[in-house]
Formats: C-alpha cells, structure tokens, sequence
C-alpha cells in the first residue's frame, strides 16, 4: 500500500478528503503547517479542531512544531496579488519535505475540496514543487465534495472558521460583509 502525507488546512476539509485517498488505497497521515492563518490564536484553534478529528477517525497527524510566521510575511509583503501562490507553495513544498523524510510516496492537500480557492493555481505549484523535490503530488478536484466533508464534522461539533486562513482573507471577507 502507498503512503500518502496530505497536508491539512483545516478539520472540515481534511474529514472527506482523508475518507477519499483511503477509498483509493493509501494508507494517510495527515501534515500540520500553516503559517498563514492568523491571528496566532485562530491558528491555534484550528489546530485543536483538526486535532480532534485526527483523533476520532484514526489519521496519524504530524505536526509542524514550525509556525514560520516570518517567512509567510517575507514572502506575501508587497506581492499581494501573488499572495496565495507563495502561500502555496510555502505550506506544500514543506509538505513535500517532510513525506520524502518520513518515507512517503507521495503528497497532496487539503486544499483541493475548499470551492473558495484557487484550484488551479494549487494545482501547479502542486506539480511544480513535486518535480522539484522529486516525489509525487496526488491531484483530484474534490470541490463536489465539499459539502459530504462539512456533513462529516458537522455533528462532531468542531471549531468552523469564518475566513481561508490569512489576514488578507480575513480583511476580505469582513470588509466584503460589511458593505
């Protein structure tokens, strides 16, 4: 059986997509980077939700003890137009790295199934990064999902956040809101 690390954003969208690689015959762990999402303490309940669930469905979680707060701003300062790309590429070539440590064949992310991002974009940086480090990025439009997976973590009653994860998403989706 092949081993799959897919890189895990959030409890509502890892529930169905870890259901989904399983259903396809790899064995899945999950990977905790997210150094986007803020403020700290938003990142920090995420954590504890996607936490809960890894718990409650069996998926080994590896946790990145690196929140990298720096290195996000570094790259996303001044580009925001290019912002989410960076952000990907960041949380997914740390992804990569540590699958290749942890004798993983292979990658993806959760990303995949949210209808809110830019499925496109993950995609690339997805196959870019995978060419680079040499192993695997595991593709498939989950968006159609979306709401299987929201179904799953639903009765479980765990932390549902309001915005993608970044301050300019968090910036966007209030200001948007409020007009």
């Amino acid at each position: 059986m092949s081993k799959l690390l897919i890189h895990v954003c959030c409890a509502h969208c890892a529930a169905y997509t870890v259901e989904h690689w399983r259903q396809q015959g790899y064995e899945t762990a999950g990977f905790w980077y997210n150094p986007n999402i803020h403020p700290y303490m938003e990142h920090q309940s995420r954590l504890e939700s996607m936490k809960s669930l890894a718990e409650r469905t069996g998926l080994p979680l590896i946790v990145s003890p690196d929140y990298d707060i720096i290195e996000y701003f570094r790259r996303v300062a001044g580009h925001e137009a290019e912002r989410c790309g960076e952000c990907f590429d960041l949380r997914l070539a740390k992804t990569a790295t540590t699958a290749l440590e942890n004798g993983y064949d292979a990658f993806t992310t959760t990303l995949l199934i949210s209808p809110h991002q830019k499925h496109d974009l993950i995609k690339v940086v997805g196959e870019r990064v995978a060419e680079a480090k040499g192993i695997e990025f595991l593709y498939a439009d989950l968006r159609k999902r979306y709401s299987d997976s929201r179904h799953i973590t639903k009765p479980m009653e765990l932390y549902r956040q309001q915005y993608c994860g970044c301050v300019y998403s968090e910036w966007e989706r209030y200001t948007q809101e409020s007009k």
